[in-house]
């Protein structure tokens, strides 16, 4: 982000991870830019309808002024409840905004209509903001799964990519390295720090034949590991598709969440 394709960039500041600061706040500024300028309209029509009267600010030219202040915020409602209506989800909060907003207008109570759909656009800005960092630290956190595996093949160790390995290989994993694939334990036992999965502490040990998950953290002896699910179809690859494809929709929030709940009564 915001990073030319050479990685030289001298004018930006970018934090450790390469997430740049400045193309986030630009992303942030444009955001609320539709609120801004709402706002700002909105506070010079008050000025003259309270403070400041103007000879020319009346009629017509007060009514389209309103309408111009609204349409930065409220146009898009509108037209999300347009598209929600015809998706059959008829009683949204779009639409009930928009009622309220546009009957404000009906009755003449411009400043209020403005103000209502003004108010309710920046709570969705930082609702959006707030869903976006969430979504990043979540996917940070999860998304810790080595890049490659030690597998055994012909009784010798080899170093492969994990996305390569196959089901049925087996995986030798050392004290303190992660698991890159779900799989059975097929060593006697072994100890696992689940936290990155279920967000326990507790030590989770495993006797030979029980279920092993992608992002486990093997604690104790050498452990060895048959693979039984592709990289791509983990529960961990899972958690973090759920998560990528999440949006700011409270629906979908509640689906990711159920789903998340889901994965870690599996575990």
């Amino acid at each position: 982000m915001g990073m030319s394709k050479d990685g030289h960039n001298h004018s930006e500041h970018s934090d450790e991870d390469g997430h740049d600061h400045s193309s986030g706040n630009e992303s942030a500024l444009k955001m609320f830019l539709p609120a801004i300028i709402s706002l700002c309209l909105l506070l010079i029509a008050i000025a003259f309808d309270n403070y400041f009267p103007q000879s020319w600010f009346t009629g017509w030219v007060r009514i389209i002024w309103y309408v111009v202040a609204y349409a930065p915020v409220g146009f898009p409602v509108v037209k999300e409840a347009i598209q929600s209506i015809g998706k059959g989800e008829i009683f949204s909060e779009f639409l009930l905004m928009s009622i309220a907003t546009i009957g404000a207008f009906a009755i003449g109570e411009y400043p209020e209509g403005v103000a209502v759909m003004l108010f309710y656009a920046i709570g969705e800005v930082f609702q959006t903001i707030a869903v976006k960092r969430a979504k990043a630290n979540i996917k940070t956190l999860l998304d810790q799964r080595p890049d490659e595996v030690t597998i055994l093949e012909n009784n010798q160790a080899i170093t492969v990519k994990a996305e390569n390995v196959q089901i049925g290989d087996v995986i030798q994993l050392k004290p303190g390295e992660k698991l890159g694939l779900d799989g059975k334990l097929i060593s006697e036992n072994a100890s696992f720090n689940t936290a990155a999965l279920t967000g326990e502490s507790k030590p989770d040990t495993k006797a030979k034949g029980e279920e092993v998950l992608a992002g486990m953290i093997n604690l104790n002896t050498v452990s060895q590991i048959k693979v039984t699910t592709a990289y791509t179809d983990s529960k961990l690859s899972k958690i973090l598709e759920l998560v990528q494809n999440a949006t700011a929709k409270k629906h979908q929030l509640n689906y990711l969440s159920e789903n998340l709940q889901k994965f870690t009564h599996q575990l």
